[in-house]
């Protein structure tokens, strides 16, 4: 492996993707969901991050890494619990990402849909339709047909950095 890429989709139920970049170019990716673990506390049920498995996806040392991550805000109309849980998971990567010395930039949503889904509409479902598009075997759905929408957008956001960086001609260096 001559490089790697990795997208972020912050939130509890978003995801990871890493692109393996090979001298030749050829690339191949590997998606993981958000590592979380349900918690029972009497009658409900919460997510927590495990911060030790998200660090673990990231520890590469064999070649640089770049990663690109979502860039979070909140908006109006999302609830107070919903968007801190995005804030500290939007902290936690950064934490770890800075730890292990990797290359971060920060994307706007607004920046990679308009890149990487030109013409298309931007609802969640979208995402997972153009990865369909470009990778017909992609883990984008779930049982039952259920659409993972974090899976599709770290995925767009790998291809984003990687297309980023190929106009650009700027990879990390270690």
């Amino acid at each position: 492996i001559y490089r790697y890429i990795f997208g972020i989709d912050p939130g509890l139920t978003g995801a990871i993707c890493r692109l393996d970049i090979f001298e030749n170019g050829y690339a191949s990716y590997k998606v993981f969901d958000t590592p979380t673990l349900e918690i029972v506390s009497g009658k409900k049920t919460k997510k927590e991050y495990m911060e030790t498995e998200m660090a673990n996806i990231l520890n590469v040392k064999d070649a640089p890494a770049s990663i690109y991550i979502e860039r979070i805000h909140s908006m109006p109309g999302q609830g107070v619990a919903s968007m801190f849980s995005m804030g500290v998971g939007y902290g936690l990567w950064k934490g770890i990402i800075a730890a292990q010395g990797h290359e971060l930039t920060l994307v706007t949503p607004q920046a990679w849909k308009k890149d990487m889904m030109p013409g298309m509409g931007k609802e969640k479902d979208a995402s997972v339709y153009r990865v369909l598009q470009m990778y017909s075997d992609a883990p984008v759905l779930g049982p039952k047909g259920a659409k993972l929408h974090g899976r599709a957008d770290a995925m767009l956001i790998a291809l984003y950095g990687r297309k980023l960086e190929a106009s650009t001609g700027i990879i990390p260096h270690r």
